[in-house]
């Protein structure tokens, strides 16, 4: 069928009416385990009730004002925000691509304001940090630049983890390092503690700005609030966004008063970021992340679906190459392609993403129960079955029993 839609996704032929928690239902009534959850989204499932009465308490009042006027729930939400990280200071978007986009521009303007020109930022390989004209720069994938003209300038790709290759890189113009904690679209891959707190470390020593990526790995994901808090760092500049509005559109920019003292007033702006409906959203999931034993409950499902998901590559070592992640930011390295992983949870009635190193994502809402975990690696075992029959791969002994 011909829609007139853009065709710049190849989308999946599912029409979804309606979800609870990890669920959702087609329009034919079909039930599939979500374990999308929105490319890492919804970190409090579908229709989450207290979401649902947050958004339309606030709906039944004010959608839109601008930023001409004052939004209270959103300095409510910035003051909550900073109390409960490293930063002084807040931006908000309507996605993670302009959290980066005010990210890149707070980093450059800092030095500006210092009285020197350091605009070019160390970036790695495999990074993903969104699809505009800057972000697709740093990121440096070649699929996401070609046609688009010359890539913005200011961005020096190194090796992921490599913290040799960072240092070898820096130029007198370098005034930043922009990394994701967890590159999830580059195949969840997880760096070891070291090679953040080397980042960190190198920054302090040359004067330049840390700034995290933290739209994935963020808010709760990995069982922190986020992620550098496992390496004990804090950086200058931190982008927001996928868990942070659970489901509605938004993201945020952070940062401390003095990495932020270039953007004064007229620097930068946005006709719909901090808007009434996404801050009384924000707000609401932040009661329920913030809550007392939320972020225990994230590591012991982690726990739990890792040790199964153990045992499943024990049970199918010609499928599942490895396990790997943080918190319920997973993924399954493949042995044979993950995007015929991906169409044979499918089958079995689970939605999963691939992203790139052969990996297939596990992003799992936060809530989700220990009987959807049962029920996912149930699922897992039998797309297993099924592609080591399509495929004629060897099998364990008693795997199927």
């Amino acid at each position: 069928m011909i829609t007139p839609v853009l065709p710049t996704y190849a989308r999946i032929d599912l029409e979804f009416e309606r979800g609870e928690g990890c669920w959702l239902v087609t329009t034919d009534g079909r039930r599939f385990l979500d374990f999308t959850a929105g490319i890492a989204v919804n970190v409090l499932g579908h229709a989450n009730p207290y979401l649902v009465e947050a958004l339309t308490a606030q709906a039944q009042k004010l959608w839109h004002i601008s930023n001409l006027f004052r939004i209270p729930e959103g300095e409510r939400l910035a003051r909550r925000l900073t109390e409960a990280t490293f930063a002084d200071t807040v931006f908000f978007t309507n996605s993670g691509a302009e959290a980066l986009e005010c990210a890149i521009k707070t980093a450059r303007r800092y030095h500006h304001a210092c009285g020197r020109e350091r605009p070019r930022m160390i970036t790695f390989e495999g990074a993903f940090h969104g699809r505009t004209i800057a972000t697709i720069a740093a990121g440096g994938n070649a699929k996401y630049l070609e046609g688009f003209g010359p890539a913005l300038d200011g961005f020096d790709q190194v090796p992921f983890g490599d913290l040799a290759a960072v240092e070898a890189a820096l130029t007198p113009e370098t005034g930043a390092i922009l990394v994701e904690p967890i590159q999830g679209e580059g195949g969840v891959r997880v760096p070891s503690l070291d090679f953040l707190r080397g980042l960190r470390e190198l920054c302090d020593a040359k004067g330049m700005l840390l700034v995290l990526d933290e739209v994935q790995s963020g808010v709760g994901r990995t069982g922190h609030l986020f992620f550098h808090e496992a390496a004990g760092i804090r950086p200058d500049i931190m982008s927001v966004a996928k868990g942070i509005g659970g489901g509605f559109p938004m993201g945020a920019c952070l940062a401390t008063e003095e990495a932020a003292k270039g953007m004064t007033l007229g620097t930068h702006g946005s006709t719909y970021g901090g808007n009434p409906l996404a801050m009384a959203v924000g707000n609401a999931v932040l009661d329920k992340v913030l809550e007392e034993g939320f972020l225990d409950r994230v590591r012991y499902a982690s726990t739990l679906f890792r040790q199964r998901l153990a045992a499943l590559k024990d049970r199918h070592p010609a499928v599942i190459a490895d396990v790997r992640g943080e918190g319920l930011l997973l993924g399954l390295r493949a042995h044979v392609p993950a995007a015929d992983l991906v169409v044979a949870l499918r089958a079995e009635g689970m939605l999963v993403p691939g992203a790139g190193d052969n990996v297939v994502r596990l992003l799992p809402p936060l809530t989700v129960s220990d009987e959807d975990i049962a029920i996912a690696c149930d699922k897992i075992d039998a797309a297993c079955r099924r592609l080591e029959e399509d495929f004629q791969l060897p099998t364990v002994k008693g795997a199927a029993e």
